[in-house]
């Protein structure tokens, strides 16, 4: 395959990788808008196929990226995917702690909507930890750093 066909590929894993994490973050800012459980498990639940979107493009675009940077001559050891490299391990790493909160809070809003969909303060709460929100932003933020080090390449 020649170098525009692999180039493709990679933005398709890009597209797919930001594409899935903006999805991601709009629903669960969404669901920090409403009081009924029942929607808020809704949105929370319309979460759950945005990740493999997001685990898939990533895959997609580092394989297709190597591949394309090998094809180009790129050193692999360039700052601008060293840090690449450490925000995607931080995103795998935060997105399992804050995945695991999100599941428990998915499943608190599924318990409450049983129990008669009444708002309820504690899952308010737990819709808006700070820590919680904190994990989310930085993987946000991570996503945006990721796309501008790919674009502009600094001391490559």
């Amino acid at each position: 395959m020649g170098a525009n066909g692999i180039l493709f590929l990679h933005l398709a894993g890009v597209l797919l990788f930001v594409g899935g994490s903006i999805a991601a973050a709009v629903l669960r800012v969404a669901a920090m808008r409403r009081e009924r459980p029942s929607e808020i498990a809704l949105l929370l639940r319309a979460v759950r196929p945005a990740v493999p979107l997001v685990a898939g493009g990533l895959v997609a675009a580092v394989g297709a990226g190597f591949w394309l940077a090998d094809r180009l001559g790129f050193a692999l050891s360039g700052t601008w995917l060293t840090l690449t490299f450490v925000l995607i391990g931080w995103m795998i790493v935060v997105g399992a702690v804050a995945g695991r909160q999100d599941r428990a809070t998915r499943e608190l809003a599924e318990q409450l909507t049983l129990d008669g969909d009444a708002p309820n303060g504690g899952l308010g709460r737990r819709l808006r930890d700070p820590v919680n929100l904190l994990l989310n932003a930085s993987m946000l933020i991570a996503v945006v750093a990721i796309v501008a080090l790919m674009v502009w390449k600094p001391g490559a």
